[in-house]
């Protein structure tokens, strides 16, 4: 028997509907913000990224050539093609771009819980904006976003200026592998790495800098960065607007275009495999070719927000099952019709059951079963019968297509 490929899901009716439910949620407060939906293809030329993060990351892709030799990848990441897009499609259009997306991403790794070798992505890019305000807005939408899903989360929020402050006096290579240490709270790896550079009085300062949660601490540990107002903005805004988040000046970012604001998103139920959010401000455009154009975003993984969520049951549609005899059948189509026009899932027997199994059937699956037999149809009415209750009555059809709808989702 064959088997679905390793580290990919199937999805039953029960889930796919709670995904459903959530990445509504999801789309609703994006469009609430402006933020309107775009799409890219599932494979991109290998080069585009490449282009980006180095050879190494061909590694963890599905790559493959085409039957005309032309290297290609499954899109381990979104961010890359969106950007792509804006400079084929859209670098003429009026800025700012408020876009988002949802969409699957592969990546040959172990699959273990809440990381799998296909899965979900819910991002957005806003571009063109170079401002406090734009980093402002990008974490206020995630944070509604978050909320939205109903996980329990925390926020943090940090700005690469103050650390590469401390260590714009180290070669590039170098000032990557300091960030590196300090993205895996790596400490003992970080004083080896100074020390072999004769560095290592930046270990207070990058050690303290980690630590604080204080705005005013970090910039006296830092020391005068230019982007000082902009990050007293981007704070004032913040706390304006009455984001729960903490600052948190160690976040790296373990991709080097990150270029100010950062910040992540942890889930306090999922273990070592938590973090559920990551974006910050960025410059991409340049390096494929078009415009230096300021852009900042984040990608929600869909997945772990779904596994954070647990078994909470999705809302449910109201059922109608609809059980009538031969003599009313013809009738029992026009009531689905009815039923089905005013947004109630209704169900009628596909396997010629009796009036009976009908009925039982109805009871397993259905909420309400709506009767139809002979003088049902002569009469015009229906009889509704509650499956929860076991009321019944009859009634004309208008009235039980509004009894329905008043019962709602459940």
């Amino acid at each position: 028997m064959l088997q679905k490929p390793r580290g990919t899901r199937d999805f039953l009716p029960d889930e796919m509907e709670a995904r459903r439910a959530v990445e509504w949620r999801l789309r609703e407060v994006a469009r609430r913000w402006g933020y309107r939906e775009v799409c890219t293809p599932e494979f991109e030329d290998l080069e585009l990224f490449t282009m980006r993060s180095g050879e190494g990351i061909i590694e963890e892709m599905y790559v493959f050539e085409d039957k005309g030799g032309r290297k290609l990848a499954l899109r381990p990441e979104i961010t890359a093609a969106v950007i792509r897009m804006y400079i084929n499609e859209a670098k003429v259009a009026p800025k700012p771009l408020r876009w988002c997306y949802f969409a699957d991403c592969f990546r040959y790794e172990r699959p273990q819980k809440g990381r799998y070798r296909q899965f979900w992505q819910f991002g957005v890019e806003l571009i063109g904006a170079d401002t406090a305000a734009a980093d402002a807005e990008t974490i206020m939408l995630a944070s509604d976003m978050l909320n939205a899903t109903g996980v329990t989360y925390d926020l943090k929020v940090g700005h690469l200026s103050f650390m590469k402050n401390l260590v714009k006096d180290l070669e590039p290579a170098m000032q990557r592998r300091v960030r590196a240490h300090l993205d895996k709270k790596d400490f003992d790896g970080l004083k080896v790495t100074l020390e072999s550079v004769n560095k290592a009085d930046l270990l207070t300062s990058l050690t303290a800098l980690v630590e604080t949660r204080n705005l005013a601490e970090a910039f006296e540990i830092a020391g005068t960065i230019p982007e000082k107002e902009r990050v007293e903005q981007m704070v004032e805004s913040l706390d304006a607007s009455g984001v729960k988040y903490s600052l948190n000046f160690g976040i790296a970012r373990g991709l080097d275009y990150y270029t100010g604001m950062v910040f992540e998103g942890f889930a306090q139920n999922l273990g070592a495999e938590n973090q559920i959010l990551g974006g910050g401000a960025y410059r991409l455009a340049q390096l494929f070719g078009g415009d230096d154009v300021a852009s900042c975003g984040f990608a929600i993984g869909f997945d772990r927000v779904m596994v954070s969520l647990g078994d909470a049951p999705a809302r449910k549609d109201t059922v109608v099952g609809l059980v009538c005899t031969p003599e009313g059948r013809k009738r029992a189509l026009e009531v689905g019709r009815a039923f089905r026009d005013a947004g109630i899932r209704t169900e009628m027997d596909l396997m010629e059951r009796g009036f009976g199994a009908q009925l039982a059937h109805a009871a397993k699956s259905a909420d309400f079963a709506v009767v139809i037999g002979k003088r049902e149809a002569e009469s015009g009415e229906v009889t509704l019968k509650n499956l929860k209750t076991g009321e019944q009555k009859t009634v004309s059809l208008d009235e039980a297509v509004a009894g329905v709808g008043a019962n709602g989702s459940r």
